[in-house]
């Protein structure tokens, strides 16, 4: 079976929602030798993708009937979530591990990567977009519950925004009235990076868009991933309609 660097799901549903999942795999591309040269355990691990944040997506886009479009390279071959301009968009050192394959990466070798990798995933992300002039953009992502010392996360979901806040105001109104979760506004990051997937999809075109983080070890099963998204897709429709937009 070919390699391509993103996958499609859904492309004809009909909702103004598109899914989207920057780190959904921790695959490296067959071209690349299949390997990184870091331990098996290491990437299982967050440094190589989002776990368990595929699953909600993919869940998530079906109960939402919408598009939904996902990576497939780790984040360690090339972050999608990046600029093409942004110092983290290779790592060579990631919460303490030593990446081999990208400690000695080159211009020419980054390009290739962009090329191959990178671009695509943004040119079919870009396509789903501009399918309807009122997209709204959900990207699925999720994070650790701490990282190599570090304090511990206390949240279960987090919602990222930048400037744009229309959709993520009523989000985190309606996540907050759910008694039993401990919900985070730019937390555990802050808010969108200049260049990446949202800025340039979501916030430069002017389209409503969320940035939901479930902590991993909360959707670690196929199970519970389900569990998330049929939680979170009314809240999510629900907040849509209080934008009025």
């Amino acid at each position: 079976m070919t390699y391509r660097p993103f996958h499609i799901f859904g492309e004809d549903r009909p909702a103004r929602w598109l899914v989207t999942c920057d780190h959904a795999t921790n695959r490296v591309p067959p071209e690349m030798g299949g390997s990184l040269g870091i331990a098996p355990e290491d990437m299982a691990r967050h440094i190589a993708y989002d776990v368990g944040a595929a699953g909600v997506a993919l869940a998530l886009a079906e109960r939402l009937d919408a598009p939904f479009v996902m990576s497939d390279f780790s984040r360690l071959v090339i972050d999608p979530n990046r600029g093409e301009d942004d110092p983290t968009l290779v790592m060579r050192l990631y919460d303490g591990t030593i990446i081999p394959a990208n400690r000695h990466i080159d211009v020419a070798e980054i390009e290739r990567r962009l090329d191959a990798y990178h671009r695509p995933y943004h040119s079919a992300l870009a396509t789903l977009a501009a399918r309807r002039p009122d997209t709204v953009i959900l990207s699925i992502h999720s994070f650790t519950p701490q990282l190599r010392g570090r304090d511990p996360r206390p949240w279960h979901v987090g919602v990222l925004f930048g400037r744009d806040t229309r959709l993520t105001d009523p989000l985190l109104a309606r996540l907050h009235a759910e008694p039993d979760l401990v919900v985070g506004a730019n937390e555990p990051y802050g808010g969108h990076l200049e260049g990446d997937a949202i800025d340039r999809h979501a916030i430069k075109p002017g389209r409503l868009n969320a940035l939901v983080e479930v902590r991993n070890d909360l959707i670690g099963t196929e199970a519970e991933q389900i569990s998330w998204a049929e939680r979170l897709a009314p809240i999510l429709d629900a907040a849509l309609a209080d934008t009025e937009v």
